[in-house]
């Protein structure tokens, strides 16, 4: 057992919000609270901006309420950001920061940049003989860190897409007439885990139950397989829907659908693909409407069809971030560890950040069925019981309530900086 660090934690989130990362910073603050050595839990406003702005706040004068209320809010409570520390002087400023306000213990929420980030970080702080524990906790509807089995955020995006699907298939049933396609563009910029998770909005031993077609980035993209497709199913039934992921590919690996603008980390700006999609059918089914629903960010904002399950191991992700750090961990991101019964269970484990920085994990080509467009039982073996349970809301006047972070403010000790 590793001697324990007297001082103070910070909290920060980063990178697209999901329906569950307030749970995880509900679940660093409920376990802090715990440690007589943790004296301060902070967090941090905006991700690595509020560090560098020295934008702190206290999260231990919150209510409990509002802490409890974390679990089923959804968006990131502390604001994220999307800014990559680049220079030297970022990460000087960091370190000047956690020395100004004995920060022992940094917990980062993100995906593969944040964890890339935390890693830096801490290294820094090696490198100066800083004392500072540094875990990761996994975030990212897009279920694509290595090393972990899934992440938070994940079965919250597919039982939303999944019942929304349903809903769908509900209308386009009443309005088709062999002459409808609708096509539902859903997020996964290098992977299709979202999109393949829809399949789970098929009734058990019903095959031809919607979506009729996934289109996953994982395989290339055919337009006259594409329209085969479409023909075999509208002949078959009422109407055919469609999802397909955003980051969908041709045979040569292009984005069917990518904007000549990037991110503040490069990656190219996806969205689009739906509307393709629904170009190709208007231009080769005459007489057949094709619509598009484009879900945008809120798929990974409708808490109001929250996975329990997912709310539940996001929450237990913080705890755990919090007992390795205090048992002498760094370094590290808890990881979700599926076990080996019949019966699904999860505990955490804990994998190196520089392992998880910049992998990326596809989907899992036998999981796809060989026709392209489906998945087979060991994916939704795989995805089912990650959606199980309801995150229980509290309502007001008809509509959910949501917490909200005081955010009262620690006190700023050291000079402005500029970005």
């Amino acid at each position: 057992m590793a001697e324990e660090l007297v001082g103070n934690v910070l909290v920060g989130q980063s990178g697209g919000p999901t329906a569950v990362i307030n749970a995880s910073v509900a679940g660093v603050v409920a376990e802090a609270l715990n440690h007589s050595c943790i004296e301060e839990i902070y967090g941090s406003l905006n991700g690595v901006l509020g560090i560098l702005n020295e934008d702190l706040i206290d999260l231990a004068s919150e209510s409990q309420q509002t802490i409890r209320g974390l679990r089923s809010t959804p968006g990131a409570a502390l604001g994220t950001c999307r800014y990559k520390l680049k220079k030297q002087a970022d990460f000087e400023r960091v370190l000047e920061v956690f020395k100004a306000h004995n920060i022992r213990y940094f917990f980062y929420a993100g995906g593969n940049d944040s964890q890339d980030t935390a890693d830096k970080i801490s290294k820094l702080a090696q490198q100066q003989g800083y004392e500072l524990r540094v875990i990761g906790i996994p975030k990212t509807v897009d279920n694509d860190l290595v090393s972990t089995d899934h992440c938070p955020g994940y079965g919250s995006v597919i039982k939303y897409i999944s019942t929304t699907v349903r809903e769908i298939a509900a209308d386009n049933e009443a309005m088709g007439q062999g002459d409808l396609v609708s096509i539902v563009e859903v997020m996964g910029r290098n992977a299709g885990w979202i999109a393949a998770g829809a399949a789970l909005a098929k009734r058990r031993d019903h095959p031809h139950d919607p979506p009729h077609l996934i289109y996953l980035p994982e395989v290339a993209f055919s337009t006259e397989k594409f329209v085969a497709d479409v023909q075999r199913v509208l002949k078959r039934e009422k109407y055919c829907l469609i999802v397909v992921g955003e980051g969908l590919v041709d045979a040569d690996g292009n984005y069917v659908s990518a904007a000549e603008a990037t991110d503040a980390f490069g990656h190219a700006q996806l969205g689009g693909a739906g509307d393709y999609l629904r170009s190709l059918v208007e231009q080769n089914l005459p007489g057949v409407k094709a619509r598009t629903a484009k879900f945008g960010i809120a798929q990974r904002a409708a808490a109001h069809a929250g996975s329990k399950t997912d709310a539940d191991e996001a929450f237990l992700a913080g705890q755990a971030a919090v007992k390795a750090a205090i048992n002498g961990e760094t370094d590290k991101m808890v990881t979700l560890v599926r076990g080996d019964g019949d019966h699904y269970t999860c505990e955490t484990g804990l994998a190196p950040l520089s392992d998880i920085a910049n992998g990326v994990k596809k989907l899992p080509r036998d999981w796809i069925n060989e026709d392209g467009v489906s998945m087979n039982f060991q994916f939704l073996r795989y995805a089912q019981p990650l959606i199980q349970g309801e995150t229980p809301l509290a309502y007001d006047n008809g509509l959910p309530v949501f917490a909200k972070l005081e955010k009262v403010r620690v006190d700023k000790t050291l000079p402005a900086y500029t970005t």
